[in-house]
Formats: C-alpha cells, structure tokens, sequence
C-alpha cells in the first residue's frame, strides 16, 4: 500500500504530512483514511504531546481529489460520500484529541486543505501562501466542518462573504481577519509551528484539553450545562498532578513544572 502520510517524530512533538506532492496533496480516499488512522493513534499515545499537520512538495492541500470523484464508477456523489466520510473522521479527531494541533501552511490550502487547515487549534501561514475556499467556485458546498469553524473564526457575515465569492485570501488578510495565529518568512512555517507546539507542551495539557473541548462545544451547549461542564473539568485539573503542581507552584513562588507523571 502507497504511505500518502509521512510521520516523523521530533521529541514530543510529531509531524504529520501529506505526501501527494504530484497533485498538490489533494485527497484521495486512501490518503484520507491514513491521516484519520495516524491521528486516532497519536490522539492516544502519551509519548506524543503536540502536532503538526504540514504538506509536502509545493502547498499544504489541495483539498479533495476531484478526477478522483469525477472517474468514480458509482458517480461523484458516492465518491464524495466515502472521501467526506473519512475526512470528517481525521477532523473529528483533531477537534476532541486533548493535544495542541498547529497547521503549517505553504503553497495554497484550499477545499479540504482550508477546512483542515481551520480544524486545527493553531495555524502558522507562509507570507506567499493562499488560503481558498474553493468548494462553491467548483459547484460544491463546504465540507469538513468548514461551515462549523468558518464563522466562529471571522463571524457569519465575513463567513458568508468568503463561500458567495471565493476569493484567495493571502497571510497579511487572513491574520488581520483572524483565520491564521502567526505569518512566517516563506520556508519557515514547519519550523515556526514546531516550536510553537515546544512551547505549549511546557505548560499543562490537561488544562490545554479541557479549556479546548469546553470551548469547541460551548457555542452548542446550554449555558447552565456549560458551566456544569467547566466546574467538573475545574475539579478534575485542580486533582490532576498538573494542576496540584500548578496551585504549589503559586504558593510558593515559584514557576511551575508541568508533565512530570
């Protein structure tokens, strides 16, 4: 079987990247049942405190392979109903995996590179590389929980304005609207991402973990059962030794040491 995902481990902190640089990253179902595959077992793996989901070749991601919808013998609606359900599975996991998740974006993000890329928790942009929408310019809708992250990133009306028209949206654009947490020089978004991920893993991920499922679901949840949630993930980090070392450190002055169980 073809690896379309290339993983390498840098310490703690592990890359996951898309390797089909002959089409851009664009995914087929084969690529998108890897990525899933690979998150769900980092998701679980202690030894792996961050991620970095980055492209190989000249862009990020294309989004989905559409020759490969296109040539579907069962037509392109099935096509895109195995491909989405696949993709949905690697996003779900990016969205619940109690770890930072950082995009590292060259070239274009665009399609399913854009939804994955804002699924992400954090996203550093090259200076020269493109974020597009894509999916209504080919007469598609957006998938990948795009329509979920969209408009929580820039607000309804800009969400709207960006699926009507499509238009590219460069590094300078997308940091002031809010959509990428850093622009690098071109060449330095792996390294820039990494070291993003190197300094987050020196605070506490279990308050990382909680701070990120309470937020992601806090725009579906009732307020009263929110705050139930936040005071049973208060409880639940105050116990942890992270946050019993967090409280002592307080106390008594002193910086903090996180992650020593």
């Amino acid at each position: 079987m073809t690896e379309f995902i290339e993983v390498k481990q840098h310490e703690s902190i592990v890359e996951v990247a898309l390797n089909r640089p002959e089409t851009y990253n664009a995914f087929n179902l084969e690529m998108v049942s890897q990525l899933a595959g690979h998150l769900s077992r980092l998701a679980k793996d202690s030894g792996v405190k961050g991620i970095v989901i980055a492209g190989k070749g000249k862009a990020f991601c294309a989004g989905g392979d559409l020759k490969y919808a296109v040539e579907s013998p069962d037509g392109a609606g099935a096509a895109f109903h195995r491909l989405a359900a696949q993709f949905h599975l690697a996003i779900v996991e990016i969205r619940r995996m109690r770890k930072p998740v950082v995009a590292a974006i060259h070239g274009v993000a665009a399609g399913g590179g854009f939804s994955l890329a804002l699924a992400c928790d954090f996203r550093v942009m090259e200076k020269k590389a493109r974020l597009v929408q894509a999916y209504t310019s080919n007469g598609l809708c957006i998938d990948g929980g795009g329509t979920f992250t969209l408009p929580r990133i820039v607000g309804l009306a800009r969400a709207l304005e960006i699926a009507a028209f499509d238009n590219p949206i460069s590094a300078d654009q997308a940091l002031e609207w809010g959509m990428v947490t850093k622009v690098v020089e071109d060449g330095r978004s792996l390294d820039e991402a990494i070291g993003m991920l190197q300094q987050l893993t020196q605070r506490s991920l279990q308050s990382f973990g909680w701070t990120k499922n309470l937020l992601t679901d806090s725009f579906t949840t009732s307020f009263e059962s929110q705050i139930e949630r936040e005071r049973l993930g208060l409880c639940d980090c105050a116990d942890h030794p992270d946050g019993q070392e967090g409280l002592n450190a307080f106390v008594e002055k002193r910086k903090p040491a996180y992650g020593k169980d």
